[in-house]
């Protein structure tokens, strides 16, 4: 059965997200449910998710505040992959990660050019480019002037939605930009719903040109609530005349003479408002004899425009409650692997000393030999873990300088040669000596080369006649320096291959941290190089190391 689950993309818990596990899964306040929420406003029991069938049904439990599905009160109902459940102010998408299928192709029958009929003949064409598709409608007598310029605003909005953005405020911002003009107000601002306390509050302000960025912007908190209230857009050319809002509030005293207010509603609910107005002086306005600037077109328009701020809305919340998620899951994976690993670790240390407090009490040198070769090997391992986790956590720039590639080569080997004799492997060397000094970041090279060789030897525990080569060479048709470590292990299949240089994935078990391979192609990719592998089952693995050589630098006499 395909897995399911509820992300929480608007509360409190926002980022959340729960697995519908077994027959039922709770959904309330109360810690007892799998699904337990921290918003106020849900009933410590508040609804139940079962399965039947494969579907999985919402089910209320007499909740003080109801629950519903896509906007609506619900008892029971049977829940379908992107349903917004709603439960108080908690918002979650219910989610089905359905196994990939690749779905049969159409048989195609490409038509050649003589086999076509002169009624398919192409007939016209337009360019791509928004200017030319718009000009076509400004070019058509039959499409309004006005309705046209409309379409352009529109499609500006859109092509700023599809666009990435790295903040949601700057989106709303640039869409306030195309509508004001468009619609012929003066200032305007949007005020959206806040993801976790569902207060609505202002996001965003806009001012015409012209006007001070430092002036008050009073807003009709009437007109607003009523939009709010009734989720409908309103416009008025003199609010302080207007029976709908409160006619005590100083309109005039505000500088508001006419307001367009819209919602912006969402899918299932309501999400903001976008509101705008004109400023006109008291004297131009006695002098225009009840002319208006706005009008019903400039109240659908900006009603259209509403409609897509909210789908920006409710497009960012998924994706900043689908980051969250993924990060508390990256932080929990990465806790779980690191602790199981220091666990070994630590155990290893433990056996160590184990064996150092036998023979000191026994009075036994070799004893305390052994058992301090152990703790030296796993004191490695944790140094390495610390390493790979810092090479991980941020990137960072080589440090660049003159040095030899055999030589760090060399100390690597020198290092792990000790390692190599007593796990019975053979480590040769083949270091060409036409390798030209160079500037790379030598000890992150050596921390990637040490990854490479570490994991060559434990790969070729229990085998017999394990050699381990290491071989450096520089390649003068392409200008890159090379590094090879190759083995005579029992190599990697295709999917091992797959997911080699993936984090925290290891072919060797408890023995692996799933780190060294990663952080060594990391290094390599700093250094404007690659890690590839070339590798069969039963014929070994061979590494491969390569990077740009640049030329060291020189120092002023």
């Amino acid at each position: 059965m395909s897995a399911a689950s509820l992300l929480v993309v608007q509360g409190p818990d926002q980022g959340a997200s729960f697995e519908l596990e077994g027959d039922h899964v709770g959904l309330g306040r109360g810690s007892r449910n799998a699904a337990a929420l921290s918003d106020t406003e849900v009933s410590r029991e508040h609804a139940r998710l079962e399965c039947r069938d494969g579907q999985w049904f919402a089910i209320d439990l007499g909740s003080s505040n109801g629950t519903f599905v896509n906007g609506q009160g619900i008892q029971r109902r049977v829940l379908h992959p992107g349903d917004h459940l709603q439960v108080g102010r908690t918002v979650l998408v219910y989610r089905v990660e359905e196994p990939e299928t690749t779905p049969p192709l159409a048989d195609i029958d490409f038509v050649g050019a003589d086999q076509m009929s002169d009624s398919s003949r192409i007939l016209g064409s337009l360019p791509h480019e928004p200017e030319a598709i718009l000009g076509r409608a400004f070019g058509d007598a039959s499409v309004p002037r006005r309705a046209a310029a409309n379409l352009q605003v529109l499609y500006r909005v859109t092509e700023e939605i599809v666009r990435p953005s790295a903040r949601l405020e700057l989106l709303l911002q640039r869409l306030l930009e195309i509508a004001l003009p468009a619609i012929g107000a003066d200032r305007g601002c949007m005020l959206v719903a806040d993801a976790r306390t569902d207060r609505i509050e202002p996001r965003v302000v806009v001012r015409r040109p012209g006007l001070p960025d430092d002036e008050r912007f009073p807003v009709s908190r009437s007109i607003v609530q009523y939009v709010i209230q009734h989720g409908t857009a309103v416009r008025t050319s003199d609010a302080r005349t207007d029976d709908r809002f409160n006619t005590g509030e100083s309109i005039l005293s505000s500088g508001i003479r006419e307001a367009l207010c819209v919602p912006m509603h969402g899918r299932f609910e309501l999400l903001g408002v976008i509101y705008a107005d004109t400023t006109t002086s008291g004297v131009d306005w006695a002098s225009r004899s009840g002319a208006t600037r706005f009008d019903d077109e400039h109240l659908a328009l900006l009603a259209a425009i509403g409609r897509q701020a909210a789908s920006a809305i409710e497009s960012a919340r998924y994706q900043q409650a689908l980051v969250q998620s993924e990060r508390l899951a990256a932080i929990g994976q990465t806790t779980a692997v690191l602790s199981h690993h220091i666990k070994n670790i630590l155990q290893g240390v433990r056996g160590g000393s184990y064996l150092i407090d036998l023979g000191l009490k026994n009075e036994t040198p070799e004893m305390v030999q052994k058992g301090w070769r152990i703790v030296e090997r796993n004191q490695d391992r944790i140094y390495r873990l610390v390493m790979d986790m810092l090479s991980l956590s941020k990137d960072r720039r080589p440090t660049l300088s003159a040095a030899r590639l055999n030589d760090v080569v060399g100390d690597v080997c020198d290092l792990m040669q000790a390692q190599a004799l007593e796990r019975g492997v053979t480590l040769e060397r083949r270091l060409d000596e036409d390798t030209p000094t160079s500037a790379f970041d030598a000890e992150a090279l050596h921390q990637a080369i040490l990854n490479l060789i570490v994991n060559g030897i434990e790969a070729l525990d229990g085998v017999a006649d394990a050699r381990l080569c290491i071989a450096t060479r520089f390649d003068r048709a392409r200008d890159r320096l090379i590094v090879e470590v190759s083995d005579n292990g029992p190599g990697l299949n295709a999917d091992e291959l797959d997911r080699l240089f993936n984090f925290f994935e290891s072919t060797k078990g408890a023995r692996g941290t799933g780190l060294g391979l990663a952080v060594s192609r990391k290094i390599l990719r700093e250094h404007g190089g690659d890690l590839t592998v070339d590798s069969q089952p039963g014929s070994g693995a061979c590494f491969t190391m390569s990077w740009p050589r640049l030329d060291p630098p020189t120092t002023a006499a």
